[in-house]
């Protein structure tokens, strides 16, 4: 949705609409939509005994086949039934009627993401409950709680019939766990029983129960139904819903508390498969390899050309450049941004200086008097004592003070229980140089805030130049709104793709930094052993959380278009996503304070709105991928084992990385060198691509923006016609690297443009 100048985008969807207000203007028409009708009970005509007979007369004069949904008697008299625009107008010229309005959805801000991504502004384009019914979405994880609200039926009606799936029964987990919402649920341990032998079932469920909450959460934000009052310890409270709430979920536990192990998550997918998944989520990584030793690629290609969309997330080692997982292009790699809502709580020196922080506890505060402020590292018998490990503290040197404690190497919240254990009251939780401003709300044991580098070297500074510094620890709160939004979150994997550098990856970011979602019974919202907590919601962040919500996006965009391939709705996922806010000001890098770059973003930030009605998409099947990896000039045997087909590679035909049919680019150039000012020969590539027309009839134009004038970009043909859906047509990119950079690296886009579409393609150039 997004081009570099937003003016531009205004001016092309004003002209857009007044040109095409006369075309659709019957359509609308036709089109019924929900309205509410009020009624001047005083206006009723005395030949009427009840007004709900009036109301039923009013309907009825025009539409035979409407029927009210509500007769509303107290907030206001009238009722709410479907029309089209026309016989609500005509509804509207009514002796007594008060108001004909069209529906309003308003959504509470709990989970926040659905709003966030605009699910609530385009309401028609979106599939009905019933074709989004009949997609079911896999997720690959820990398990699941099936009996959080979250997984409510009742709005759904029967199983779909293609699913082959079952209810595997286990420890705390029957045949009854399982219903029209959550209609499949299995487990995989043999890989991990291997490893550490038999479970333990006083430690953990031998079942698809979900011990951990990282199964429950996933499942959840892509697909969970909609529930009212949701909240965590009074914190993010409304209503929570999955991205897809009215699809399908089936639960397939591949992972234990030692991990998850190839075998299992293999013999999961393969279920998956059998079973009749049309969306797989993975919020899992491993180590980087080729396809053929990659247990995830390998079982993500069966799926895909089952036509399975196959998500997974980017990993959490950012924003070190090339740390990213699950890069295969069969898979859509997703990375992860902020939203705009926030967990602040004050922080108040003796000084009188105040910071801002984040935090999610809500049990009992500090007294609004300063109580003392130590350093961990000063009160510390290890050279390790500023990260606050287990045994590090003294206890004499802490108890009744607030400690403060560097973010690292161990978990955020099991610092706040070393402290406590110590007689410490409160923690203030202190980025390193490693995660910058970038802030994690947790759930803490004792009063506990987390703040940025700065905030955290100048609450340091004040306390090696203070001889008794003293602070205090303000309540946190639920703030929406925060800008800019999103950004790309610090901890999010970035490229440049380290096992195909000539595959851009990640390809998009979706929310993914302190989300609500479903949580397990099993442990509290800290997951520590000594949290009694109970909740049905967590927060908790990573690109495991992001993940979830892109499968739940697939799932509606395999609603609206169940003829798509898996290729086909990463494309208009990818093509429509934004890079910009609405100022024109490009997303930033939470890590560096400054412009993200496809590196870290890819594609751009999910826009699920224009992803519906995205013109154009670069689709790809099988034979493409076999392309691929005949491209990488891997042996038959290879293929075979990254794709389970018997295919050796032609000989006669030419196979190259840039004429993959991807939706982005990632260009190699050498460097220009030789002659004074650094001219010298250019080098050149061609890249060729195909669109697929998925829209009306149109005529596009190409537009380029780069930021770099050391590589010349043409494109032939400039315009492309489409005559009918599903037409094709190529075009070819040459680069032409002319002069030396001044870096090793810069970016570009390529926008396809009818005037009312825009299919945008990230480019990402490398020298070498």
């Amino acid at each position: 949705m997004k081009p570099l100048k937003f003016n531009l985008l205004e001016v092309f969807l004003f002209l857009t609409l007044y040109y095409t207000c006369a075309v659709a203007e019957e359509k609308i028409q036709q089109t019924e939509r929900t309205y509410i009708v009020h009624m001047d009970k005083s206006h009723m005509p005395e030949s009427f005994t009840d007004h709900s007979l009036w109301y039923d007369s009013s309907l009825k004069s025009v539409s035979d086949s409407a029927s009210m949904l509500y007769a509303y008697e107290y907030v206001i008299h009238g009722y709410s039934t479907r029309l089209t625009a026309e016989e609500a107008e005509t509804l509207r010229k009514q002796p007594g009627i008060l108001s004909v309005l069209p529906e309003v959805r308003y959504e509470l801000h709990t989970t926040r993401t659905p709003e966030f991504l605009g699910l609530g502004r385009s309401s028609d384009l979106f599939p009905t409950s019933n074709s989004m019914g009949e997609v079911i979405v896999g997720i690959l994880d820990t398990g699941v709680w099936p009996e959080l609200k979250s997984f409510d039926d009742s709005e759904l009606g029967p199983i779909p019939a293609g699913w082959k799936g079952e209810c595997q029964v286990g420890k705390n987990f029957n045949s009854s766990s399982c219903n029209r919402k959550l209609i499949g649920a299995r487990f995989f341990s043999k890989g991990y029983e291997a490893a550490f032998g038999p479970i333990d079932e006083t430690m953990e469920s031998k079942s698809p129960r979900d011990d951990d909450g990282h199964g429950t959460h996933t499942a959840t934000t892509a697909a969970g139904s909609v529930v009212p009052n949701a909240e965590l310890l009074g914190y993010a409270s409304g209503t929570a819903r999955g991205m897809a709430s009215h699809a399908r979920v089936a639960v397939y536990k591949a992972c234990w508390l030692g991990g998850c192990f190839g075998t299992d998550i293999l013999a999961a997918m393969d279920a998956a498969v059998a079973d009749g998944v049309d969306v797989l989520s993975m919020s899992i990584g491993g180590g980087m390899s080729e396809y053929y030793g990659d247990t995830v690629a390998i079982g993500a290609f069966t799926a895909a050309a089952h036509g399975i969309f196959v998500s997974c997330s980017a990993g959490n080692s950012g924003p070190m450049p090339s740390s990213l997982s699950n890069v295969a292009p069969w898979i859509t790699t997703v990375g992860a941004g902020t939203l705009d809502r926030d967990f602040p709580a004050s922080l108040t020196l003796g000084n009188g200086d105040k910071y801002s922080g984040v935090t999610l506890y809500n049990g009992k505060q500090l007294p609004d008097s300063l109580v003392p402020l130590v350093y961990g590292g000063s009160v510390s018998h290890s050279s390790s004592g500023s990260f606050c490990m287990a045994g590090s503290l003294i206890p004499e040197k802490i108890s009744g003070k607030i400690v403060v404690c560097d973010r690292g190497g161990s978990a955020r919240v099991q610092k706040g229980v070393v402290v406590k254990a110590g007689g410490g009251v409160g923690m203030i939780l202190s980025n390193t140089d490693s995660y910058g401003e970038e802030l994690v709300a947790d759930a803490h044991l004792l009063p506990s805030a987390a703040v940025g580098q700065k905030a955290g070297g100048a609450i340091k500074k004040y306390i090696s130049s203070n001889p008794n510094p003293t602070a205090t620890i303000g309540p946190g709160t639920t703030k929406l709104g925060v800008q800019p939004s999103p950004v790309v979150a610090a901890f999010s994997s970035r490229g440049p793709n380290p096992v195909t550098p000539a595959i851009l990856k990640p390809d998009i970011i979706a929310p993914g930094v302190n989300i609500l979602a479903g949580w397990t019974g099993a442990v509290g919202p800290s997951g520590l052993d000594s949290d009694k907590r109970h909740v049905n919601f967590s927060i908790i962040s990573g690109t495991s959380m992001s993940c979830p919500h892109v499968s739940g996006l697939a799932a509606l965009l395999k609603a609206a278009h169940p003829e798509w391939s898996p290729a086909a709705i990463k494309s208009a996922l990818m093509t429509t996503a934004y890079t910009t806010y609405k100022s024109g000001e490009k997303i930033k890098d939470v890590a560096t304070g400054g412009p993200a770059t496809p590196f870290d973003y890819g594609a751009g930030h999910a826009d699920p709105v224009a992803a519906l009605d995205p013109g154009l998409v670069y689709d790809a099947n099988v034979d493409d991928y076999l392309g691929f990896l005949c491209a990488l000039n891997y042996t038959p045997e290879q293929i075979k084992s990254t794709t389970h087909r018997d295919f050796t590679c032609h000989t006669s035909s030419k196979y190259t990385l840039g004429d993959f049919n991807y939706p982005s680019f990632a260009v190699p150039l050498e460097t220009a060198l030789g002659g004074e000012g650094g001219a010298g020969v250019s080098s050149t590539i061609k890249y060729t691509r195909t669109l697929t027309n998925v829209g009306d009839p149109a005529t596009y134009k190409v537009y380029l923006h780069s930021q770099t004038q050391a590589v010349k970009i043409s494109v032939e043909p400039a315009t492309l016609s489409f005559s009918a859906q599903y037409e094709k047509k190529s075009y070819t990119v040459t680069f032409t690297a002319t002069s030396k950079p001044s870096g090793t690296t810069s970016f570009a886009r390529l926008e396809w443009s009818d005037g009312k579409h825009i299919v945008g393609s990230p480019i990402a150039f490398s020298w070498t």
